[in-house]
C-alpha cells in the first residue's frame, strides 16, 4: 500500500518552476539584469517621480547617449540602470527639488546573451529573438510558429542561466496551449532557452 501511494505521488508531482526555487537561486537572472552595463540600441524607460513631463522611453543612440528635457544629452553606455538614474538625478537637482529617477530596461539589444530568447526542437521555426520585458513562454513559442505535429509539448524544458549555474524547469506547453492552464507559462528572463522535445512514437 505504501509503495502504491509513493508511485501515485510521483506521477502527480507539480512541475519544477522558477518561482519554486529559493530566492537565492532564483536571483541569478535578476542580478544579471541589474548589473548589466547598458549598450547602444538598448531600449530604456526613464521615470521621474511626480514629473511625468520629464519621463521618457527611447533607445540608446549610436553615440551612446540619451536626451532628456532640462538636462540634455546624458551618456548611458557602460552604466547600469541604477548608475544612470543617479547621474540623471544629479543633473536634475538644478531644476527639480529632490528628484527621484528610476531607469527600466525594456529591451536589451547590446549583448547577445542578455538580449536573446531561443526556441528550439519540435516547433515550426527554430528561432532566436530579442528579449522584451514581460515575455512569457507562450509568447516565445508563438513567435516560433507554435509546436509541430511531432511535439511532446508537455515535456518542454526551460533552460536558464543563474548565479548558481544552469537550471532546467518543466513547462507543460500542451496544457498551456490546449487547456489554457497558465501555471507553467512563466515570465522569461534574458538568455532563456525553450526546448520542445519530439514524441517517441
Amino acid at each position: 500500500m505504501v509503495y502504491i501511494i509513493g508511485i501515485s505521488a510521483c506521477s502527480t508531482s507539480e512541475p519544477r518552476l522558477p518561482s519554486e526555487e529559493s530566492s537565492e537561486q532564483n536571483a541569478g537572472p535578476s542580478v544579471l539584469v541589474k548589473s548589466y552595463k547598458m549598450a547602444v540600441g538598448d531600449q530604456i524607460q526613464i521615470n521621474v517621480w511626480k514629473n511625468s513631463e520629464l519621463s521618457l522611453a527611447e533607445p540608446i543612440r549610436p553615440d551612446g547617449k540619451i536626451s532628456m528635457p532640462l538636462v540634455g544629452d546624458v551618456m548611458a553606455v557602460g552604466l547600469t540602470p541604477e548608475e544612470l538614474a543617479e547621474k540623471i538625478e544629479v543633473r536634475l537637482a538644478n531644476y527639480v527639488k529632490a528628484p527621484n529617477v528610476t531607469v527600466i530596461l525594456t529591451s536589451l539589444q547590446g549583448h547577445e546573451f542578455l538580449s536573446r530568447i531561443r526556441v528550439t526542437g519540435s516547433v515550426i521555426h527554430n528561432v532566436s529573438m530579442p528579449y522584451h520585458q514581460g515575455m512569457t513562454v507562450l509568447d516565445a513559442v508563438l513567435e516560433a510558429g507554435s509546436v509541430d505535429l511531432y511535439a511532446d509539448a508537455n515535456n518542454t524544458k526551460l533552460h536558464r542561466r543563474t548565479s548558481k549555474g544552469s537550471m532546467t524547469y518543466d513547462i507543460r506547453l500542451k496544457d498551456i496551449m490546449e487547456d489554457g492552464d497558465m501555471k507553467t507559462n512563466v515570465t522569461l528572463m534574458p538568455g532563456d532557452i525553450i526546448s520542445v522535445p519530439e514524441s517517441n512514437f
